[in-house]
C-alpha cells in the first residue's frame, strides 16, 4: 500500500511542474506586458523624457509650410486612429477564430494540440479562449512596443516638422537670422506657443505611420497564415490589400497635411513592418496553430525495390530436385 502511494505521488509530480511553469509564463507576461504599457505611459502623457533641441536655418524652406492646426483638427483624428487599429486586427481575429473552431477537423486538432502541447494533461483550457486571448495580447503588446520605439525616436532626434518656422516664428531680424546660412543653435530664439513648438520638435518616425502599418500588417500574416479555408480565396487578398492600402493612406495623409516628412512616413513604415514581422515569425510562430492528423505512410512502390530485396521461393523443381 505505502509502495502504491509512493508511485501515485511520483506520477504526479509532472503534472505539478508543468503547471508551475504555465503559472510562472503567465506571471512573466503580465509583468511585461505591464512594464511596457507603463512606460508607454511615461511617453505619451508626461514630461519625464525631455526632447532633443536640434538647431536649424532661419530660412530653411522645407520647414517653412503652414501650420496644419493640432493633431485634433487632422482629416484622421488620433482618436479615429487609434480606434480603428485597436478595433480592426481585434475584430479580424475574433471573427476569424470563432469561425474556424466550428469547422469540425479543425476544432479536433486545435483541442489535441492546445490540450497536449501547450497545457499539460492537468491544465486544460479552451483552445478557443486561449488562441484568442495569445493573439490579442501579442497584438496589443506589440501596438506599446511600436509606440515606445516611436516615441524613444522622436525624442532623441528631435527632428523638426514641415511648419516648424511657421511656429517657431523666429526673429529674423536679430543677428542670428541675418545671415542666410548661419546654423542656430539657440532654442531660446523661438517666440511662439512653447506647448506647440516642442511637438513640431517630434517628427521623426511618424507615429501614425508606424501603427497604422504594424496594425494592418498584423491583421494581414494572421489572415494568411490561419484561416486556410477554400472560401475565403478571394475575400482574404481583399481584405489584407484594404488593410495595408489603410495604412498607406494615413502615411500620405501625414505628408499631404504638413505634419511630416516624406522620411518620416518611411522610416515609420519600416519600424511598424519590423516589429509585426518579428511578432509574426519569432512570438507567435508564424500564427501556426493546427496540426493535422499525421498522414498514413503509402506503401512502399514494388517496382523501386530492387529484385534481390524480395523474399526468395524456393519452386517445385528445386525441391524434387534436390529430394532426388
Amino acid at each position: 500500500m505505502h509502495e502504491a502511494s509512493s508511485q501515485l505521488e511520483f506520477c504526479e509530480i509532472p503534472k505539478v511542474l508543468t503547471t508551475v511553469k504555465g503559472l510562472m509564463t503567465l506571471l512573466i507576461s503580465l509583468v511585461i506586458m505591464a512594464g511596457t504599457v507603463l512606460l508607454a505611459y511615461y511617453f505619451e502623457c508626461t514630461d519625464t523624457f525631455q526632447v532633443h533641441i536640434q538647431g536649424f536655418f532661419c530660412h530653411d524652406g522645407d520647414l517653412m509650410k503652414p501650420y496644419p492646426g493640432t493633431e485634433e483638427e487632422s482629416f484622421i483624428t488620433p482618436l479615429v486612429l487609434y480606434c480603428v487599429l485597436a478595433a480592426t486586427p481585434t475584430a479580424i481575429i475574433f471573427i476569424g477564430e470563432i469561425s474556424m473552431y466550428f469547422i469540425k477537423s479543425t476544432r479536433e486538432s486545435l483541442i489535441a494540440q492546445e490540450k497536449t502541447i501547450l497545457t499539460g494533461e492537468c491544465c486544460y483550457l479552451n483552445p478557443l479562449l486561449r488562441r484568442i486571448v495569445r493573439f490579442i495580447g501579442v497584438f496589443a503588446f506589440g501596438l506599446f512596443a511600436t509606440d515606445i520605439f516611436v516615441n524613444a525616436g522622436q525624442v532623441v532626434t528631435g527632428h523638426l516638422t514641415p511648419y516648424f518656422l511657421t511656429v517657431c516664428k523666429p526673429n529674423y531680424t536679430s543677428t542670428d537670422c541675418r545671415a542666410h546660412h548661419q546654423f542656430i543653435n539657440n532654442g531660446n530664439i523661438c517666440t511662439g506657443d512653447l506647448e506647440v513648438i516642442e511637438k513640431a520638435r517630434r517628427s521623426f518616425p511618424s507615429k501614425h505611420a508606424a501603427l497604422s502599418v504594424y496594425s494592418a500588417l498584423y491583421a494581414t500574416m494572421y489572415i494568411t497564415s490561419t484561416i486556410k479555408t477554400k472560401s475565403s480565396r478571394l475575400a482574404k487578398p481583399v481584405l489584407c490589400l484594404g488593410t495595408l492600402c489603410m495604412a498607406f493612406l494615413t502615411g500620405l495623409n501625414r505628408v499631404s497635411e504638413y505634419r511630416n516628412h516624406c522620411s518620416d512616413v518611411i522610416a515609420g513604415f519600416i519600424l511598424g513592418t519590423a516589429v509585426a514581422l518579428f511578432l509574426g515569425m519569432c512570438v507567435v510562430h508564424n500564427f501556426k496553430g493546427t496540426q493535422g492528423s499525421p498522414s498514413k505512410p503509402k506503401p512502399e512502390d514494388p517496382r523501386g525495390v530492387p529484385l534481390m530485396a524480395f523474399p526468395r521461393i524456393e519452386s517445385p523443381l528445386e525441391t524434387l530436385s534436390a529430394q532426388v
